[in-house]
């Protein structure tokens, strides 16, 4: 039974993290992408088959390598989820910075 891995466990990962950032600058092999790490070879390939359950990075043989690429639509979906907190947390600085601004202004009256 294959179990649909979840895209943000998946994220929750600082390597699997790292991964994705070095594989959206160009796509990679899974040696240049291992060699980028101080892990064994093996981890790293587990790390690229869970990314590429999630759909985050897709493969693409190459002769006897497989290159990997990412899915900038997958990273869209989480893009567009993320996006409302996003929102959320831009309101509430918004609103910090202007009680500060308020305060700032207060305290240099009183000076």
């Amino acid at each position: 039974m294959n179990l649909r891995r979840d895209v943000f466990q998946a994220i929750a990962d600082p390597t699997r993290r790292a991964i994705l950032l070095l594989v959206a600058s160009q796509a990679m092999t899974a040696g240049a992408i291992a060699a980028n790490f101080d892990t064994a070879r093996p981890t790293v390939s587990k790390h690229l088959q869970i990314l590429t359950e999630c759909e985050l990075l897709r493969q693409e043989a190459s002769g006897r390598e497989m290159i990997y690429h990412l899915n900038p639509m997958k990273m869209k979906e989480i893009a567009d989820f993320l996006e409302p907190f996003r929102l959320m947390w831009e309101a509430r600085f918004d609103k910090l910075e202007a009680v500060m601004k308020a305060y700032q202004a207060q305290n240099e009256q009183k000076s």
